[in-house]
């Protein structure tokens, strides 16, 4: 017999700290002071590669085994 989960991040990008050295690149200004993420934020260009690349690292030694993951999604 067989099983198949399915399960999906909450909020998974928002895991992601930027690094330091690269939250000066998140930067921007309201009416109530300049601020930057120390999370990493939706709609940057490069998010969704990034994010693969975590999952990748975090689940590598199970892909193809018994796990598959496409950005938040573990099957």
């Amino acid at each position: 017999s067989e099983m198949l989960s399915m399960l999906d991040g909450f909020s998974g990008y928002n895991q992601v700290e930027v690094s330091a050295a690269d939250q000066h690149k998140t930067t921007f200004t309201t009416p109530w002071g300049t601020f930057s993420y120390k999370r990493m934020p939706f709609g940057l260009i490069n998010v969704g590669a990034t994010f693969q690349r975590e999952m990748d690292l975090a689940f590598g030694s199970l892909k193809g085994k018994c796990i598959v993951v496409y950005l938040d999604d573990l099957t």
